[in-house]
């Protein structure tokens, strides 16, 4: 249902009224659709935003107030998430079923987001029905405020690269084999900004550097890129400035997103940029072009050829990948002074992911709990105080070793604590996991069965802190994360098939002070379903202090 534009601004200024009104405001509308899409040479149905693939991207500036006005044009519910974008004070915005019921098809739903205190490269994506698969994603761009010093000249180019694996079945097939209780087949390809080998060419000019923002937008493979002939300055991942280490190779997992600095200080010709796979006993690969302005050869000679099963080699690049602590962020202090090190850590959760059959069908689980969405959004239940929607304990701090089993799984967790959570991998294929709303420390990661002991070996002065973090095959990756942001925040593996089946939980960080210093209140223009259908968002609840 379209809005004339004098209305939607009206709802705009009411949505917008706890927000300060110094923030810049930048307005997007975006048609969500079916469409036909040919990445691989066969024809797909692709979800198209404003009737692209990829999705438009969205650049912004530190503290900027995004107003996302998305209409559904889809035959069937949708939403979008915003992938290591963290919702200060508002999972109301997070997008995933948990926290928001989705756009009903012809209906159409505001996003207000505030990229508080935030820099760097992110992505969004659909989150809903297995809709990751059919497209429906965009790059994200944070630049820093003017008066914000980067630890690196101006380049002079920014180009996104959003890599992932690809397979030629519809969304809704892949779906329907894994509603059926089997596994995904093995990909068909890769792609590169929704294209498959030399479809998409990057011109620079000699001498020249650039800034190339890449992220696995994929939902079942990590992958390893790299340029023909070109070093990769790394400079930044999900919104830290990192050490400035010069790598051939990057390996990006599922979720994650990094930034580097590339030179063209090379002959005047064309050069391969090469996606791979890793850790595939069959390796696929795809291809772009990075083509000099003054070109005088197209590109040549083999695919340069990139790791493929060494574990080893990628836990130590993984462990050398560090904040950067002399840098400012999105403020002008340095990021080094956060002692994250020096804080007492209240409480250790350890999750161990598992694959198990239930009921004669294929499911994922964590701490032997099989997540099940429940027939109303956990933030709304909660908010609304409507029983019997989930529990709290529902899913153990630790391991058991047992049975897996289907539960609507919800740890609960004290705002302002600082925790440590360990997870643990005893599967022989890698894990990506996400951390929605809050950032984590990545202090640990080796080989093994994690233990006390295991903390003697933390990097405790300069660890990278992100929001998508691997666990490597027979590995654990320990994290530290400060609970400063109220909400109901999703835990889950990056690996979509596995979200899918249960490999998820939500983390409800709670305060019982219900001040708006600690959380915005329900927006004004939040859809309501399933048991809240009845509730009405405003006013607000009784016992909501609004007061500052």
């Amino acid at each position: 249902m379209r809005q004339n534009v004098c209305h939607f601004f009206m709802l705009v200024l009411m949505l917008i009224g706890n927000s300060k009104g110094e923030d810049p405001y930048r307005f997007f509308t975006w048609n969500v659709t079916f469409g036909d899409i040919f990445p691989l040479g066969v024809k797909q149905q692709g979800i198209l935003i404003n009737r692209q693939f990829p999705g438009p991207p969205i650049h912004a500036v530190t503290n900027d107030n995004l107003i996302i006005h998305v209409f559904n044009g889809l035959n069937e519910p949708f939403l979008i998430s915003w992938d290591g974008i963290q919702q200060r004070k508002n999972s109301w915005q997070d997008g995933v079923y948990g926290t928001n019921c989705p756009i009903p098809p012809g209906q159409n739903f505001t996003y207000v987001l505030q990229v508080k205190d935030q820099i760097g490269s992110f992505f969004y994506f659909p989150s809903l029905a297995f809709h990751k698969a059919a497209g429906g994603y965009g790059s994200i761009r944070i630049d820093s405020r003017q008066f914000i010093p980067v630890p690196f000249p101006p380049p002079a180019g920014d180009f996104s690269i959003l890599a992932g694996d690809w397979f030629k079945k519809n969304h809704t097939d892949l779906k329907a084999i894994l509603d059926s209780g089997s596994n995904l087949p093995f990909p068909d390809g890769l792609l590169i900004n929704g294209h498959g080998s030399n479809g998409v060419t990057f011109t620079v000019d000699q001498g020249k550097t650039y800034r190339f923002r890449i992220s696995n937008v994929g939902i079942a493979l990590s992958i390893n890129f790299r340029i023909q002939g070109h070093d990769l300055y790394l400079v930044e991942t999900e919104g830290v400035h990192t050490l400035q280490n010069t790598y051939s190779s990057l390996d990006i997992h599922l979720g994650q997103s990094y930034s580097v600095l590339v030179t063209a200080n090379q002959d005047p010709k064309d050069y391969y940029i090469v996606v791979s796979t890793l850790f595939t006993s069959q390796v696929l690969t795809t291809t772009s072009i990075l083509h000099y302005s003054n070109s005088v050869a197209s590109v040549s000679g083999p695919i340069p050829p990139g790791p493929t099963t060494e574990v080893d080699r990628s836990i130590s690049q993984a462990r050398s990948i560090r904040t950067n602590l002399t840098a400012s962020g999105p403020r002008p202090n340095p990021q080094g002074s956060y002692h994250y090190g020096k804080v007492n850590v209240t409480r250790t959760i350890r999750l161990a992911n598992s694959a198990a059959m239930i009921g004669g069908k294929q499911r994922y689980a964590v701490n032997s709990v099989s997540f099940v969405p429940a027939d109303t959004p956990l933030k709304l239940a909660d908010y609304f105080n409507i029983s019997g929607v989930f529990y709290l304990g529902s899913i153990p701090d630790s391991p058991t070793g047992g049975w897996a089993y289907l539960q609507t799984s919800v740890m609960a967790a004290e705002f302002r604590a600082f925790i440590e959570v360990v997870f643990e991998n005893a599967e022989d294929s890698l894990q990506s996991w996400h951390v929605d709303g809050n950032i984590a420390f990545v202090v640990g990661m080796n080989g093994g069965q994690w233990s006390v002991a295991s903390k003697s070996s933390y990097n405790l002065r300069d660890a990278i802190s992100r929001s998508t973090v691997q666990a490597y095959p027979k590995s654990w990756t320990s994290v530290y994360i400060p609970l400063d942001n109220v909400g109901m925040w999703n835990i889950r593996s990056e690996n979509w098939a596995r979200q899918y089946l249960g490999q998820q939980f939500y983390l409800r960080v709670y305060s019982p002070v219900h001040s708006i210093r600690d959380e915005y209140p329900i927006p004004k223009n939040a859809l309501l379903c399933g048991r809240a259908s009845g509730y009405k968002t405003r006013p607000l609840p009784p016992h909501w202090n609004d007061k500052i």
